[in-house]
């Protein structure tokens, strides 16, 4: 870490925006001395029945970033969520910010874009995003240093990325007593999943680790911040002593009593875009495509 992390003067402001409806938390990340700061997997709301969307979500995040006066410079997608829509070009539209994710992104897409069957139109190059992320690429949120880390495994193209003291794991990891996210999606790797939590878990024992998904216990609500000692100490699936193959197996067995996503349809299609929406028909109209056959 640097100099400014380990001083204190690195330690960025972390505001977390939970959504019960799709489990997920945004957060807003920013740097105390300069106002400036990224947004990381922002939602967009879906009434999937109803086929409409709403901004409460998006809205009470620019909202909050208006009142203080942030300049937001980035919005960070960890990975392609599969539960939840993006709302990043919404508020870019809004309060600005590039829109990044990790360079593999392209897999997903070409993957994905068969799926679907978007055809040629369709790029496959990432090109719908401001930034693509290699990992170990560092950039800035004010004066604060980010450094952004592949973590494979739950999809291709997931990143975790460590902003001064903070690191958001996206779905690699949970908190402690629910373990990793699952590794059965198309690019999914329960043995690469397990490297990468290891990797975040080798991060100094005091970073804070922020989740963006979590479904609660039947003992406790939504939670969403620990720390990688308490992770390395108390997580179910990848804490210190566990190894790699008492992982792969137990991940794959889990994995094949689940059920796919409520919105995991919809989402794809929508963030695999960086969050852009399929254009209108001639009446106005959007549509999403259900394949028939499934994933």
């Amino acid at each position: 870490m640097s100099e400014k992390t380990r001083d204190g003067m690195g330690r960025p402001d972390v505001t977390a925006f939970p959504d019960p409806d799709t489990h997920t938390i945004s957060y807003v990340v920013a740097d105390p001395a300069t106002g400036a700061a990224a947004i990381v997997d922002s939602v967009l709301d879906i009434d999937y029945a109803a086929g409409r969307l709403s901004y409460r979500s998006a809205d009470a995040v620019i909202a909050f970033v208006e009142e203080r006066g942030l300049g937001v410079e980035w919005l960070i997608e960890t990975h392609v969520h599969a539960d939840h829509l993006s709302a990043a070009p919404y508020i870019q539209a809004r309060v600005g910010g590039r829109i990044g994710i990790g360079e593999k992104i392209t897999i997903v897409q070409d993957t994905f874009g068969k799926v679907f069957n978007e055809g040629t139109e369709f790029a496959r190059d990432g090109s719908q995003f401001d930034r693509l992320f290699q990992d170990g690429d560092r950039y800035g949120i004010g004066g604060i240093e980010a450094v952004a880390l592949s973590t494979p495994g739950h999809t291709p193209a997931c990143m975790t990325h460590v902003i001064g003291d903070a690191a958001f794991v996206g779905d690699t990891l949970f908190m402690p007593d629910a373990g990793t996210a699952r590794a059965d999606f198309p690019g999914g790797d329960a043995r690469a999943l397990y490297r990468s939590a290891r990797r975040i878990l080798a991060l100094p024992a005091e970073t804070r680790l922020f989740m963006c998904h979590d479904y609660g216990t039947s003992t406790r609500g939504m939670a969403w911040e620990t720390t990688v000692a308490e992770e390395r100490a108390r997580n179910i699936h990848v804490g210190d002593g566990i190894d790699e193959q008492t992982f792969v197996d137990k991940r794959t067995a889990r994995d094949a009593t689940l059920d796919m996503p409520r919105l995991i349809l919809p989402s794809l299609q929508v963030n695999m875009k960086a969050g852009r929406l399929p254009e209108a028909d001639t009446s106005g109209k959007r549509f999403l495509k259900v394949p028939i056959d499934g994933l």
